[in-house]
């Protein structure tokens, strides 16, 4: 009868010890979970399903340890009944812990995400404000640029309408010059016919007043010397 039951009793305390190291490895990675929360609940959830298996087993154990004969044994098993509840209290002790640093962890990197996410949303209104008023200054430098040709225009405009009023000013002035070429031209050959006149007439009146002389002289001669 002892060797049956020690075998009940070492799958038991195999099973402990097994399900305490599972339950310590579940903790760990608790600790460790980066998240998210639903990650953690199935953590939590199979390391309640190992804390139940465990407290079976210790109860199981424990009961084991009431059926004895020997007082010794008896006293020995419940001794470490005890040694086993305390370890599956600082296990839960170690599981609540990584718990709370966990969540810790989770909500840490869930500000700093929605941190990143209002950097990443504030650079992106920079970005868009920066592209805004690089339009804006884009937009004013065409405007002006558009303003300087519209200026240029009308100013070659003007220097057009200048050189067309020029060009008609001397195509008036040569006219001007040519009908004034045609009349001194003109004057010219008046002038010539004049000169030529004035010549005839110099010429005439020599001519009248050689006569005039002459007829005096004739009369003279005759009246003061008959008889030449």
């Amino acid at each position: 009868a002892a060797a049956a039951a020690a075998v009940p009793l070492r799958v038991c305390h195999q099973e402990i010890v097994k399900f305490d190291l599972e339950i310590k490895a579940a903790v760990q990675d608790i600790r460790d979970c980066p998240g998210p929360l639903s990650a953690l609940t199935e953590l939590n959830a199979a390391v309640k399903e190992k804390f139940r298996h465990l407290r079976g087993r210790i109860q199981e154990l424990e009961q084991m340890a009431k059926e004895q004969d020997k007082e010794s044994e008896k006293q020995a098993l419940l001794r470490e009944v005890e040694n086993h509840k305390k370890q599956m209290l600082s296990n839960q002790a170690a599981w609540r812990k990584a718990n709370l640093a966990c969540k810790i962890a989770i909500d840490n990197s869930e500000k700093d995400q929605l941190l990143q996410g209002r950097d990443i949303l504030r650079q992106r209104k920079t970005t868009k404000e920066s592209l805004a008023e690089s339009a804006s200054n884009i937009t004013e430098s065409l405007m002006g640029i558009s303003r300087m040709m519209s200026q240029q225009v009308q100013q070659s405009e003007e220097t057009v309408q200048t050189l067309a009023n020029s060009s008609r000013t001397i195509l008036e002035a040569n006219e001007e010059f040519k009908s004034m070429s045609g009349t001194i031209q003109l004057g010219r050959k008046l002038i010539t016919k004049y000169n030529r006149r004035e010549l005839t007439d110099k010429l005439l009146i020599f001519l009248a007043l050689a006569l005039f002389l002459a007829t005096v002289l004739y009369i003279l001669k005759k009246r003061l010397f008959p008889f030449l």
